[in-house]
């Protein structure tokens, strides 16, 4: 009965594809090195041992200082596909972090990753379309994303990319196209969201509709809207079930109905219905763009008279808890009664 018995078995809760991580500080140390050994299973092992630390802010923030990005940049170039999931598993989790995509500036990392467009692997360019976007969101990185010249390229990847990248790409756009929307126009951006606004996916229609309102802000967007016909579409958007895309929606009838080709094509398409069944809306931004979309359809002598009869509905919004909505409701209302 004293005797020693070793049992077999491994421990409880042991993942023989993770590294051994060593205690305290020389953890991270020691996987940056492993992360160049030769031995492909060492370096598998140590991707995801490092997958689980960086979910940590801390780590993520000691992984970059002790010099995984430079490794983990090299290793997107593995000629084994497991490693170059878990690299760009790495710099999705990564960019999660407000330190992790400074450091994607810092470190140039953006490029490197966007030679994996091409990649073979699909769940490869879903972390790597993950990473960027998560950059995108970062102002600074959606610069970045722009002056590297990527914008053409992601706008040419929309009709071959499966539907979850395709929503990933749609929503890096819609970034970008904030910070300078000429890159997708002269991409044929507008033609390309246009044949997205119409998908069953409500994520791929809401990235669209949010990409297309920012592309909509400048002149050159604006007569492109028009050239391409989305405005009809625009409108029974406004009838969409999702709260993004019908805020998207009203929000780019606004930007276009700035110029004259788009009020009296807005108004062609039957806008002001719809328009004013979003006024009651609860939803901030859905009801704030359609009073804007109205208030810029008013300034055509047909639509005003059309809209005088609402004013009341309109009237209601004055006391809206937001100052937004009832700025927007004034300002409508102030359109709509001038006379000449």
């Amino acid at each position: 009965m004293a005797s020693t018995r070793i049992s077999e078995q491994l421990p409880p809760h042991f993942d023989p594809t993770q590294a051994p991580v060593a205690f305290g500080n020389r953890a991270l140390p020691r996987l940056s090195l492993e992360l160049q050994d030769p031995q492909l299973c060492i370096r598998q092992r140590a991707l995801a041992a490092l997958c689980d630390l960086v979910h940590d802010p801390k780590r993520a923030y000691e992984a970059i200082h002790k010099g995984c990005l430079e490794r983990l940049k090299v290793l997107l170039q593995d000629r084994d596909s497991s490693v170059r999931i878990k690299t760009t598993e790495v710099f999705y989790l990564l960019a999660a972090h407000n330190v992790g995509r400074e450091a994607f500036l810092t470190w140039d990392v953006v490029a490197p990753l966007s030679d994996l467009l091409d990649e073979p692997v699909d769940a490869c360019r879903k972390n790597m379309h993950r990473a960027l976007k998560m950059v995108a969101e970062f102002p600074a990185g959606a610069v970045c994303i722009v002056t590297l010249g990527l914008v053409p390229r992601l706008v040419m990847k929309l009709p071959v990319e499966q539907e979850e990248i395709r929503a990933l790409i749609l929503a890096t756009l819609s970034y970008c196209v904030r910070v300078d929307a000429l890159p997708a126009l002269a991409s044929d951006g507008v033609p390309m969201l246009r044949n997205q606004l119409s998908h069953p996916s409500p994520d791929i229609r809401r990235a669209a509709a949010s990409a297309m309102l920012g592309i909509s802000v400048p002149s050159e967007g604006k007569h492109k809207v028009c050239e391409e016909g989305v405005l009809p579409i625009l409108v029974k958007l406004l009838s969409d079930c999702d709260p993004g895309v019908t805020a998207s929606a009203a929000g780019t009838i606004m930007n276009t109905a700035i110029i004259t080709e788009g009020k009296y094509q807005a108004l062609k398409a039957g806008a002001i219905p719809p328009l004013l069944e979003l006024v009651g809306s609860e939803d901030r931004a859905v009801c704030a763009n359609a009073l804007r979309a109205l208030t810029t359809l008013a300034e055509a002598p047909c639509a005003r008279e059309q809209l005088l009869e609402h004013l009341p509905l309109l009237k209601t919004r004055l006391n809206h808890p937001a100052s937004i909505i009832c700025r927007a409701a004034a300002t409508a209302i102030r359109v709509i009664s001038w006379t000449p």
